[in-house]
């Protein structure tokens, strides 16, 4: 009987290459109960000292308002077909620009071109008497609880810049936006939902697409949250069936602590932090965002003072209904973009999409500042309104108004501030802003003066610079504010 051969299994290597294995192994072992002991150290440290970086923060000031909706109308709306009437260009439509009023410079170089009359039917409404034209009949039951600021200013002649700059301050991108600068000064309210919610009308993004509610040079982690409108409002956030509330615990965990420790050797990639936020938030809203979308709930009624069920009207009244109930839930500012893809850009056909755009939003803004007082939360709620500049007094192609930062209108309502009142003026012929000019910065220091926070102390150190909300500029339109 033949012996086994046992050598025939054994390994043909050096007694240096095993022993060399060997050594190997052992460190390995080693380096594996070293990284363990780290990683748990690095854990309990964590565990003891992370504070949230989204922790509700005091205000510097008693704060009037607790939430702002900032309903942005993409494109320009004319203020001088809605809330800003000039007779005077109704006598003088068809003739050129007087030679009083000086050189301009329009977008479309349309400076010399006739004047475009706004053949609006003006009325006075509310005890207040503020003329709203019968483009807007659904926001003129409102007037009472308006402010409108009819001497805005801006710096940018085109979309590019001008929407950058009424979401950023800037006409240059690269700066946090007004609700990421909110954010960062005051926390959130509901560790549940996202601090800053934005919603658009269409699946078209607005001019400098997520830029408008991103943090420039500040985290990531204060930026915006899209939330569509139509279909899921939040993608991918229901879990398969398959996965239970354990496993995506413990998936988390373990995701967390790899992430932590990629991110703790790289603090300059504030993304990594915002990624590790966005996944622990993602996991926390599956129980709550659900039911904050969800309007089967709201009752007929509701739906129809907003509009939900009119197809004119239905996709700006969803955004609003939405709003409505993430302010109710702590949610801190709220966006909400109309006319998505600069439609309220009227440069031809002005009479014909001027009406039909001012339908599609009457109602559903009406219905808002309707819900939020019927519950009590206008008070403390701040509903802002307008867009990046208006519209020029002369015509373009004989029927369309060209962009005109010089002087226009947005309007205030709740939140603090005095309604039944405008504030400022434009000239006669409602190009250029006059009185009590109100420039984007002065607007965005108001807006952050109502949740407490004092603009020009609300700093940021960036590249050794002082950086403040509104470019180290900026004044509160006291005249807005009830008590000032």
């Amino acid at each position: 009987m033949n012996k086994p051969n046992h050598r025939t299994n054994v390994s043909q290597s050096s007694r240096r290459e095993l022993l060399t294995r060997i050594g190997g192994g052992f460190g390995a072992i080693a380096l594996s109960s070293l990284l363990q002991t780290d990683l748990h150290a690095a854990s309990t440290a964590s565990s003891k000292s992370f504070v949230s970086p989204l922790a509700p923060k005091r205000p510097h000031n008693p704060a009037t308002a607790k939430s702002i909706i900032f309903l942005f109308m993409e494109g320009g709306p004319s203020h001088l077909d809605t809330f800003d009437p000039k007779p005077a260009l109704n006598k003088l439509a068809g003739k050129p620009l007087p030679k009083s009023f000086g050189p301009v410079i329009t977008a479309m170089g349309e400076s010399g071109a006739p004047l475009l009359g706004a053949p609006r039917k003006w009325k006075q409404h509310g005890q207040s008497g503020l003329w709203v034209s019968d483009w807007l009949p659904h926001t003129a039951r409102h007037v009472d609880d308006l402010c409108v600021i009819r001497s805005c200013w801006a710096d940018g002649l085109n979309h590019v810049g001008s929407v950058c700059q009424m979401n950023t301050g800037s006409v240059q991108a690269g700066r946090p936006s007004l609700g990421s600068w909110a954010i960062y000064g005051l926390g959130s309210e509901n560790k549940n939902l996202p601090a800053f919610v934005v919603m658009t009308d269409r699946d078209t993004m607005p001019f400098n697409g997520v830029r408008n509610w991103g943090t420039g040079f500040m985290p990531a982690t204060y930026q915006g949250a899209r939330f569509k409108i139509e279909g899921k409002p939040i993608p991918n956030l229901t879990p398969p069936k398959n996965i239970t509330d354990q496993r995506q615990r413990r998936k988390l965990a373990l995701l967390s602590q790899m992430n932590h420790r990629h991110a703790a050797p790289r603090i300059q990639q504030s993304e990594l932090d915002a990624r590790i936020h966005a996944y622990e938030l993602a996991f926390r809203m599956q129980t709550e965002a659900p039911k904050a979308v969800d309007l089967s709930k709201e009752s007929r009624a509701t739906k129809d003072l907003y509009g939900l069920e009119d197809k004119a009207t239905h996709a700006m009244a969803k955004s609003c209904i939405m709003a409505r109930r993430l302010v109710e839930r702590g949610v801190r500012f709220v966006q909400v973009f109309h006319g998505t893809g600069s439609k309220w850009d009227t440069h031809t056909g002005h009479e014909k999409r001027g009406p039909a755009l001012c339908k599609s939003m009457d109602q559903p803004v009406a219905g808002l500042l309707t819900d939020l007082k019927q519950r009590g939360m206008l008070e403390d709620t701040l509903v802002v309104w307008g867009g990046e500049f208006g519209r020029t007094p002369m015509s373009e192609k004989g029927h369309g108004r060209d962009h005109n930062p010089y002087g226009f209108t947005m309007w205030m309502a709740g939140g603090g501030t005095k309604g039944g009142q405008t504030v400022g003026t434009t000239d006669e012929l409602g190009l250029r802003a006059v009185e009590d000019r109100a420039h984007v910065h002065d607007l965005h220091a108001t807006i952050l003066h109502t949740l407490g926070i004092e603009h020009n102390r609300l700093v940021y150190a960036h590249n050794g610079r002082r950086e403040t909300p509104t470019v180290n500029e900026g004044s509160i339109i006291t005249k807005a504010l009830l008590n000032p």
